[in-house]
């Protein structure tokens, strides 16, 4: 559900960093709503009763090892520690990254930069649109510099544990990618935003957030198009892996989707981590699965298709629009909470800090300061809403793998114990992390669930896949 949490949620709030180069990734890197979970993650009927196991060509065999059975989450002395250790520290993070966030809009407003940047657009055009095509950039482009800490920490973190092995040079030009998307991004947002608010004073909310809407719906759709290609190479799948492409054709027509070969990709995600994932992203004629280079080489076919299987779980249960519609309604409720607070913040402060009123375009900050409290409160509510959401998908590809794959609860168990070796899960969440931050269940239960959900005994049936 990240896209669409991130999208919905943080469509004003966190639009400097909404394109940053670990949201590009794809990664589960912590952030003030989605923590450092499994990286199972979205993107946003049966139609046969059972079938055939997958058959493992002789190169298949070759390149996929025995695997040991799992029981339940473990890891070696040394990676428990480290994982552990990486846990406490994104809680950390996440606490500390909200209110060095609150610190730089505070900067901003302390010191009159946004009344600044308003008086030289101002001088440049006395039209909004002008207006924000000079404002918006400088505004944005102060926020990420002034973000740069938190940012570069959080890199730094990940080489740190071995998760990033990017460079310097090339970390950089991903976040600066990220950054001019995001001034485009926000210079439409914020023209439009002022331009309702100086249009309707007492519902700007309202229909800043009707337009808010098909805004996210349609970057979802695109995110696969234009974003990702931006930061990572994709390549056929199918040409790449005609073996796994092939089983991830059946585990599709099983969930009765239509996702052709020709929109399954490869992604070479080597270059910058040594993370794994594999997801299913997009929607209508944009949506299709991706499977991450590093995860082929550390997973079998049957797992990745267990992966695979757990995202289409979130296309079958309707979970991409779910996750918007919840998104809107959430932010409907921070949008008028923060129409109800500016006028009392601005009455209180504006004079002191240069804005005249809510329609200048120096308030900006303080609307920003108002929405990223609101939504900090009401964090543990997204995330257990998106855990909700993510234990239904692995749900789902625990039944739509059952009778492709021999053994299909172990594979799942095998899969999330690869997932959490290779991106060190945490193996004893702080259960105050997990209700704040985090958007999937933790790998010990994921593992637990894998192993002893059966509704197939004593002749029952499962809930989707019949």
């Amino acid at each position: 559900m990240k896209i669409a949490l991130r999208i919905g949620l943080f469509l004003f709030i966190a639009l400097p960093g909404m394109w940053s180069a670990a949201g590009a990734r794809q990664i589960s890197a912590p952030s003030t709503l989605m923590a450092s979970a499994p990286p199972i993650q979205v993107q946003a009927a049966a139609q046969e009763n059972s079938a055939l196991p997958i058959p493992a060509t002789v190169a298949e065999q070759a390149h996929e090892p025995e695997q040991k059975k799992v029981t339940g989450y473990t890891l070696p002395p040394e990676k428990y520690t480290k994982a552990v250790a990486l846990g406490q520290f994104h809680f950390r993070f996440n606490l500390i990254s909200f209110f060095y966030g609150l610190l730089v809009l505070w900067i901003i407003l302390r010191f009159g930069l946004a009344p600044r940047y308003r008086d030289w657009a101002e001088k440049f055009s006395g039209k909004l649109g002008l207006q924000v095509l000079v404002f918006a950039p400088l505004f944005l482009i102060t926020m990420a510099v002034l973000g740069l800490p938190s940012d570069i920490w959080a890199y730094l973190t990940e080489k740190q544990y071995g998760l990033n092995i990017q460079g310097w040079g090339s970390w950089f030009w991903d976040w600066t990618k990220g950054q001019l998307i995001g001034i485009v991004l926000g210079f439409i947002l914020i023209w439009i935003l002022y331009a309702v608010i100086r249009k309707s004073p007492r519902r700007w909310w309202f229909y800043f957030w009707l337009v808010s809407m098909p805004i996210a719906a349609l970057l979802v759709f695109l995110q696969p198009l234009i974003i990702d290609p931006m930061f990572h190479k994709f390549e056929s799948l199918q040409q790449k892996d005609p073996a796994l492409t092939a089983s991830l054709e059946k585990m599709v027509q099983r969930a009765g989707q239509d996702i052709p070969p020709e929109r399954m990709f490869w992604m070479g995600a080597g270059e910058k981590t040594t993370e794994l994932n594999a997801y299913v992203t997009g929607i209508g004629a944009s949506k299709r699965i991706v499977v991450w280079d590093n995860t082929i080489a550390k997973m079998t076919t049957p797992q990745i298709v267990f992966v695979a299987g757990h995202e289409m779980g979130h296309y079958v249960l309707n979970h991409i629009w779910k996750g918007l519609a919840f998104a809107f309604v959430l932010l409907f409720i921070l949008f008028y909470l923060a129409f109800r607070t500016i006028g009392w913040v601005l009455g209180r402060w504006g004079t002191a800090w240069g804005i005249r009123r809510v329609d200048d375009l120096a308030s900006l900050p303080t609307l920003l300061l108002l929405l990223s409290i609101f939504a900090f409160i009401a964090g543990p509510i997204s995330s257990a809403f998106s855990r909700h959401d993510e234990h239904q998908a692995d749900q789902y590809g625990l039944e739509v793998t059952h009778g492709l794959t021999p053994d299909s609860s172990q594979v799942a168990a095998q899969a999330f114990q690869i997932l959490g070796e290779v991106d060190l899960s945490n193996p004893e969440p702080n259960p105050i992390d997990v209700v704040m931050f985090y958007s999937h269940p933790a790998i010990p239960d994921r593992i637990r669930f894998a192993l002893t959900y059966n509704p197939w005994s004593n002749g029952g049936q499962a809930e989707w896949v019949k």
